[in-house]
């Protein structure tokens, strides 16, 4: 989504971001809905998130056929989507350099108290964490249904509190979404992503001319 510092940048990465969304739309959609998700992202960067995403998956099986085809060609035999929206937030934490653990152990006694939270010690690569799995059901009325009648909806959210090794922040790591016939997958999703956090630098000078030609020959 268009997190940007300024207006006019939010502006400009909305248009991008609603003719991906709405890849089969029209000016007549993306003219309207551009400034709808600009003004979301100032106020989801008000809040501390730094970044913010909706994903889309196909939930159609694919045949042999389908899955040799164009991506294009493959998603147009889709007779359904799953969607989940995800962010990431840093929140200042009044911890000192490296004191993970203590403030871990403080945001799962919080999360604890409440008894629809299904609140967990979790170690990552990168240090101590907490995860958060919330289940809510809601009730619809009719006039905003497909069918015309009264149904329930249920959504799932996972949140995971990392506290930050180097200073006084946790990030937050949110996933939510309505499509829990696939929780499963969002999950793993969330378990991907969470493996791959890391609060240093990705490369260090050490190695590094000894991994140019390896890295010249993976560019090609």
């Amino acid at each position: 989504m268009p997190l940007a510092a300024t207006p006019e940048e939010r502006a400009e990465r909305s248009q991008a971001f609603v003719r991906g969304l709405y890849s089969r739309g029209d000016e007549n959609i993306w003219e309207p809905a551009a400034p709808y998700y600009a003004g979301l992202a100032e106020l989801m960067a008000d809040t501390g998130v730094s970044y913010s995403a909706m994903g889309l998956f196909a939930t159609a099986e694919e045949s042999a056929e389908e899955s040799d085809a164009e991506p294009q060609a493959a998603y147009e035999a889709s007779d359904g989507v799953a969607q989940c929206a995800f962010t990431v937030a840093a929140i200042p934490t009044d911890q000192a350099s490296g004191d993970t653990e203590t403030v871990a152990q403080g945001i799962l006694a919080v999360l604890s108290t409440t008894p629809h939270n299904d609140a967990r010690w979790l170690d990552l690569p990168c240090g101590p964490s907490v995860s958060c799995v919330t289940l809510t059901e809601y009730k619809l009325n009719p006039e905003i249904t497909a069918t015309g009648e009264a149904t329930e909806l249920l959504t799932g959210q996972i949140q995971v509190h990392v506290p930050f090794p180097t200073g006084p922040f946790t990030a937050i790591f949110t996933l939510h979404t309505a499509s829990t016939d696939y929780w499963t997958e969002f999950c793993n999703i969330m378990s991907a992503i969470l493996q791959t956090v890391s609060f240093t630098e990705p490369a260090t000078d050490e190695g590094e001319g000894e991994d140019e030609d390896e890295d010249e020959e993976i560019s090609r």
